[in-house]
């Protein structure tokens, strides 16, 4: 490729004149057009000299060669290395370095060894520029051939190649290597310091990072903002704001406060901490600093936080100063109306998404997927799906866990089935996802299957959380004394969810023994859980125990332990209506307890028997049965069936689990109403329709 002569201006003519005699200078005008970025200007020459018969010596076609490759145009770079009849090795150090540097890492590789074919010896900089190759790349084997070959040319111990050795052993996730090679590192300069506290925070090692701060801090080595940015990092992923607080001294004093990369990694670290005062007040007035980094960073800090509202009102002002959301901006959004299962604003930003071509982003649209199933829309999760061109593994995890939390357990293996099919590898999620599938539709033959394969098939290591979800398959199964035993043969003790899994089927299948062992554990973890307590007393309750509920109780009050409020919450229009039980404040009491009357004698008459087993109370029948009829979200249904057009499905999201009456109860009012309901509790979702629930009673 030849770059075609254009028409220069009359001075630049006269100058080409001139330097056409004089390499030295033509060395020179290729070498400012590449310090300048006037790439175009560059090429004119190039192309007179071409016309003009012009014959590059090999001083002169490596500024152009290097010239091209600093300027990022790759394609004139390797055509005029190509062309070249002689190379040298800053040939072909100013082609590998162009191509590290422009992304085309497997290509410096390559080339890296083609020069070595030929028989050039590599530079320093050859050498620093293929190991940052293999960096980006994440290849640790071809990072220690490198630092092998390094060692036989002696340029290990050179200060930038050994900077890159340590900062691509930090990457690859090999910490000890790189602490070793710094440690033999003859001097170190902020280069080396930055490799390894950056290696340290991105492979998680956040202390370490920290350590290693305080270490150069110690032997006198000047701060750059690279440091502070990588070491407030660190300071985030800890959450510690007091060593964060200390390292914003160091920047006010150091000049970089109003640095924009410094600023964002402030702003961020102060959300990462939950410190949202502090975030926002770095910001400030400057306008320099409020870009889509740090916004995005605010947003994040409210979500965390729960504080979704404060979270939507950041991205309004984002929107207002004309900056555009990028996709974490979307991502983190989105996940928050996941969590609130707010469906209104999550199809608000689904449309904002589609407007700016995000829905293209993997990580969004995977995001949606969990957004519309957690928001109980399970047919509009698989049409986002369904329109993402190469689903990633995210993406089908995401799929898997809409799946299992709605307690389709045939889907979620199906649709794992499809995932290994189209080469996608499980990891953690992916099974724990079709674990709780199998668990919650009562498939304990394929989940226990499926567990034992995971390290022998797929090379996935199973984690506390995989053998939680084992108790939790056995316990609902009422598979107790598999149970037991497989919890006493587990390498560790269950963690809380696995003894709340534990604890939970003892009192469902009514075993007080078992369920007083998981109690006491329970107990020992948490003990101001007050949901243990309460699943303790159920059982005695159950057993006809009263004097066991009531030192339960009595337990309860004098440890100030106090029991979790039931409520239930529905969004209709933009409110959220939340209601408790017996909780008559909302301004439509008279008509939600008129509409509750009615639908009680309705199901009573369409065959609903209350179920009083489920309040824990020595009390009348009568006065159990009110109290049922009273739950949240009954009150919750009724106030939806007198606001909301017909034909509209309802959904009701609980923050603790529906108990067995209410659950009996919403299948007789969907049918008798024509309606479906679709309930979220803490554990699980339920559709009922026309008398029935996706569940099939198994929950």
């Amino acid at each position: 490729m030849i770059p075609r002569p254009m028409r220069l201006d009359n001075n630049f003519q006269s100058q080409w004149c001139h330097m056409i005699r004089d390499s030295i200078s033509l060395a020179h005008v290729f070498q400012t057009c590449a310090r300048t970025g006037q790439l175009t200007r560059g090429k004119q020459l190039h192309a007179q000299l071409i016309c003009s018969g012009y014959q590059l010596c090999i001083f002169v076609s490596n500024h152009l060669l290097n010239m091209y490759a600093k300027s990022g145009d790759m394609v004139f770079a390797r055509n005029m290395f190509d062309t070249m009849p002689y190379r040298n090795l800053v040939s072909w150090t100013a082609l590998i370095s162009g191509l590290s540097q422009n992304g085309r890492f497997a290509e410096a590789l390559i080339t890296f060894s083609q020069m070595r074919n030929t028989g050039e010896k590599p530079s320093q900089f050859a050498f620093s520029n293929v190991i940052q190759s293999s960096a980006s790349l994440g290849s640790l084997e071809i990072g220690m051939q490198l630092h092998s070959l390094s060692i036989k040319t002696g340029f290990n111990d050179e200060l930038f190649v050994g900077s890159n050795l340590a900062n691509m052993y930090s990457k690859c996730g090999a910490l000890a290597y790189a602490c070793q090679i710094f440690s033999e590192m003859p001097y170190k300069d902020q280069v080396s310091w930055t490799a390894m506290i950056d290696g340290y925070s991105k492979n998680g090692n956040f202390v370490e990072a920290l350590l290693a701060f305080k270490k150069m801090i110690h032997e006198g080595v000047s701060i750059d903002q690279f440091v502070f940015c990588s070491t407030l990092g660190a300071c985030g992923a800890l959450k510690d704001s007091t060593f964060g607080k200390s390292l914003h001294s160091w920047i006010v004093k150091s000049g970089f406060e109003w640095e924009t990369y410094v600023g964002n990694a402030l702003t961020d670290m102060y959300s990462k901490a939950g410190d949202m005062e502090s975030a926002f007040c770095v910001l400030g007035t400057d306008s320099g600093l409020r870009n889509v980094v740090s916004y995005t960073s605010l947003i994040d800090g409210f979500v965390e936080t729960e504080q979704i509202d404060k979270a939507l009102s950041i991205f309004v002002d984002l929107q207002r100063q004309g900056i555009e959301p990028n996709e974490f901006t979307f991502s983190s959004l989105v996940k928050a109306c996941a969590s609130q299962a707010a469906l209104e604003q999550g199809t608000q930003l689904h449309a904002q998404v589609i407007k700016t071509h995000f829905d293209k982003d993997p990580f969004v649209s995977s995001i949606l997927v969990d957004m519309y199933g957690k928001c109980g829309l399970i047919d509009c999760s698989v049409q986002v799906f369904n329109e993402i061109r190469n689903p990633t593994g995210i993406a089908w995890n995401s799929l898997l866990g809409v799946f299992a939390q709605h307690g389709l357990g045939q889907k979620t293996i199906t649709t794992f089935n499809q995932m290994i099919l189209k080469g996608i590898e499980p990891n953690e999620i992916t099974f724990i996802s079709l674990l709780i599938g199998c668990s919650h539709a009562g498939f304990v033959e394929q989940g226990l299957d499926y567990f034992y394969s995971m390290e022998k098939t797929y090379s996935v290591e199973p984690r506390q959380e995989h053998y939680s979800c084992i108790i939790d398959l056995l316990g609902r199964a009422g598979r107790l004394k598999e149970a037991e035993d497989f919890i006493n043969s587990m390498p560790f003790e269950p963690n809380t969810f696995g003894w709340c899994s534990f604890l939970a089927a003892c009192r469902t299948h009514s075993d007080k023994e078992r369920g007083e062992l998981a109690a006491e554990k329970l107990m020992r973890l948490e003990p101001e859980n007050s949901g243990i307590h309460v699943l303790l007393s159920n059982i005695y309750a159950t057993a006809g125990q009263w004097e066991d509920v009531r030192s339960i109780r009595k337990i309860m009050r004098n440890g100030k332990v106090k029991k979790l409020p039931g409520y239930s919450w529905i969004d209709i229009g933009n409110k959220t209506h939340v209601f408790g039980v017996e909780d008559w404040s909302h301004p439509q009491k008279r008509e939600i307890y008129e509409k509750l009357e009615n639908l009680f004698t309705r199901i009573q008459e369409a065959g609903y028997v209350p179920y009083t087993g489920s309040i824990p109370f020595n009390m009348e029948e009568s006065m159990k049965e009110r109290m049922l009829h009273h739950h949240s979200e009954r009150i919750a249904v009724a106030f939806a069936l007198i606001s909301m057009p017909a034909g509209k499905p309802i959904i009701v999201k609980k923050n603790i689990r529906v108990c067995v009456d209410c659950h009996s109860a919403m299948k007789f009012i969907s049918k008798v109403e024509g309606r479906k309901i679709i309930v979220r509790d803490n554990s699980r979702f339920h559709h009922f329709v026309d008398g029935s629930c996706s569940c099939g009673d198994y929950w």
